[in-house]
């Protein structure tokens, strides 16, 4: 909800419970949030990331269900969502410090991608508005799956131009599925491609798309708004300017009070409360956030953790409530009670996490959990064992490791960490993208470590092995569209729709789907062939495996024999075997990779190798060396990048590339190994 791990005040006043966790007892005045989780692994060394307004709310607060509305804002990802919600924020009268203000976390604002789902409330008309902004990438899924369920609507956003994309179609039917009605909202449509007739052509593809998810005829029946996010206005009518008095949001939210039904809670039961967040803080422990199912919660009261298991119900904890928060606008508000329908954050319970029941002691009925999706690859996370490993960073043994991988798992649903062997850990996720932010998190964090490559997960169903399907979106200029087709078939892709980018003139879109186990780095290799291309992944389904599928050849490597400082003398007689990685002076090892190599074999070689000096005058100086610029690679392209028998050493400065074995002479035998 605060998109923190830890909460710094200039509060001195502090006192300890019973339990041991310190409370304070004032939380007025200013905090500043922090990032990371590194209090799991025993030390306290954070960076700021930003600061909120600490406010106390006087009782007698509401707890009127009817006066409230729970509303996620889903769509695909760069649809506009973040912005939208600053612009109701603004409209409701919050302060906002910059723009993207939900985007909390400093990835999301260096990416322009929304991570984690985040919950804030606004106030219009005597209404309470509790508004969840949700990752719009299919990585990023299991946040959507956890928080539907706290909602009784949703605003489904959706680029004019665009139309309904692959994960528009994910995440409506998360939506469908817990008998959401969603509200429409074409957007961007004031750019100049976008006419009422495309709005049209939009509306009539979302309706489809709500008819083929098997959408009830309540759904079906969906109001319909326009909007510019960025101009911040929204209309029940089609219009690219709207008047002066109208150009604000006030219709989306009348829009959100009218079609949108209050939570169906009971203030006269007992409370209850699934847990749908958790987070850590210094001074108050875990804070659990989620939906109030029934009851009304005062600070003091005593509430106890359950959860379901095999056997029944188990009892985790007992305690008391110590602080109630909800987070107004971009401010974190101490309330002194809540009711049934409202999202809220307590302190006071150490063990429970998301997905238990918080209720009063004589409530043993756990509520129902949430249900996500399987993860579809895993990868290694162990020990960085190369030669150049403790030098960039602080937690290095394989019980940091995996004491911060469980802190990650206790989060975030979406993702299972095994232990493995050697302290080693399997890490499964939805996808590439959503480990790699896992990863630049810990490398921020001090970590070093070694990764390997992704794999996909197969799964057996009535004795039939089934693997992840995928779909993608492609875009490529339209003299590309046979190369494309062409390559694509080898691995099985279907096509499923293709036809012009509005807006895009000579462009064309294509949505197939397409085995996971087909190579990203050979896909990413083969758009980098075509001007201007664009490939989008979405996790779908499982599908029936499929033994025979057709690859491009593996990428071969250049690979260090050396260990010391490269030499530009020894990188301008590599140049013309590959692509190179460093630059002079990066320090190397044995069986380190230094380059692509152009050939379809691996070539070792020595970068380190320097000039030998002679007694023998030279009639002119030396050649002044020029090198090509380097390849660098970013996390996410070395991770779709690297095949089976290579590793990934990620340390707080350097990003690096090596085989799995180091000496070359191990490496041959391994490769000259019979497989099984």
């Amino acid at each position: 909800m605060f998109a923190s791990k830890g909460l710094s005040t200039r509060v001195s006043d502090r006192r300890t419970t019973g339990d041991g966790a310190q409370v304070l007892e004032s939380l007025s005045g200013r905090i500043r949030v922090f990032e990371g989780v590194e209090n799991a692994v025993g030390t306290h060394k954070m960076t700021a990331v930003r600061e909120y307004n600490i406010l106390v709310v006087a009782p007698g607060r509401s707890l009127d269900p009817s006066r409230l509305r729970n509303v996620a804002v889903i769509a695909h990802v760069d649809h506009g969502k973040t912005t939208l919600m600053d612009r109701l924020l603004r409209q409701c009268g919050a302060d906002i410090p910059h723009e993207r203000a939900m985007d909390s976390i400093s990835l999301e604002r260096e990416r322009g991608i929304t991570i984690a789902s985040k919950v804030t409330s606004i106030s219009w008309k005597e209404n309470e508005l509790n508004m969840v902004d949700t990752p719009g990438h299919a990585d990023f899924g299991g946040e959507v799956e956890r928080v539907v369920g706290m909602v009784e609507g949703a605003i489904l956003v959706v680029d004019a131009g665009e139309g309904p994309l692959a994960q528009t179609k994910f995440v409506l039917v998360k939506a469908l599925k817990y008998g959401l009605r969603p509200i429409l909202l074409l957007n961007k449509v004031d750019r100049p491609a976008v006419s009422e007739e495309r709005c049209n052509e939009v509306e009539s593809l979302v309706f489809d798309l709500f008819a083929n998810l098997g959408a009830s005829e309540e759904q079906l029946d969906f109001p319909v708004l326009y909007a510019s996010a960025k101009e911040g206005w929204a209309s029940t009518t089609f219009t690219k300017e709207p008047p002066s008095n109208s150009k604000n949001m006030s219709e989306l939210l009348d829009a959100i009070i009218n079609h949108v039904p209050p939570p169906r809670a009971s203030i006269e039961a007992p409370f209850q409360m699934l847990v749908s967040m958790m987070e850590r803080d210094f001074y108050l422990g875990r804070i659990l956030t989620g939906r109030i199912s029934a009851g009304v919660i005062h600070v003091g009261d005593k509430i106890h953790g359950i959860r379901s298991t095999d056997s029944g119900v188990e009892k985790i904890e007992d305690g008391k409530v110590v602080k109630l928060m909800k987070k107004q606008g971009t401010n974190i508000v101490m309330i002194d009670s809540a009711g049934a329908g409202d999202i809220v954050s307590m302190a006071g319970l150490t063990i429970p996490s998301i997905g238990h029941t918080v209720a009063n002691p004589e409530v043993m009925t756990a509520l129902p959990t949430v249900e996500l999706d399987p993860p579809t690859i895993s990868m290694t996370f162990s020990v960085n064992d190369s030669p150049l490993a403790g030098r960039d960073g602080t937690h290095l043994t394989g019980g940091k490791i995996g004491s911060r991988l469980m802190a990650e798992a206790e989060t975030n649903l979406a993702i299972n960490v095994i232990p493995g062997l050697s302290d080693s850990y399997e890490v499964q996720g939805r996808g590439e993208l959503q480990l790699g932010i896992l990863i630049e998190n810990m490398r921020r964090e001090g970590f070093e470590l070694s990764v390997s490559p992704p794999k996909v997960m197969y799964k057996t169903e009535k004795g039939e092995k089934l693997e992840p399907l995928e779909e993608l979106t492609i875009e490529v200029n339209e003299e590309h569209v046979g190369l494309v087709m062409e390559a694509l078939s080898h691995r099985r892709a279907e096509v499923i729709d293709m036809g012009p980018v509005a807006g895009h003139p000579g462009r064309t879109r294509l949505s197939l789907t397409c085995p996971s186990r087909s190579d990203r780095a050979e896909l990413l290799f083969l758009l980098s062939l075509c001007i201007h291309a664009l490939l989008k992944f979405n996790y779908l389904i499982f599908w029936l495996l499929i033994v025979t599928l057709t690859l491009f050849p593996s990428v071969s490597f250049i690979v260090s024999m050396g260990h010391g400082t490269t030499t530009a003398h020894a990188l301008t007689s590599l140049e013309a075997r590959g692509t190179l990685f460093v630059t002079p002076g990066t320090e190397t090892y044995d069986g380190m990779i230094v380059g692509e190599h152009s050939r379809d074999t691996d070539l070792d070689i020595n970068p380190v190798r320097a000039k030998e000096l002679t007694n023998v005058r030279a009639a002119s100086k030396d050649e002044n060396v020029k090198l090509s610029p380097p390849r660098l690679m970013t996390l996410e392209e070395a991770i779709g990048y690297v095949a089976s028998d290579e590793l990934i050493e990620v340390t707080p400065k350097a990003i690096r590339l090596r085989k799995r074995y180091l000496d070359a002479n191990k490496r041959k035998a391994m490769r000259n190994r019979p497989k099984d």
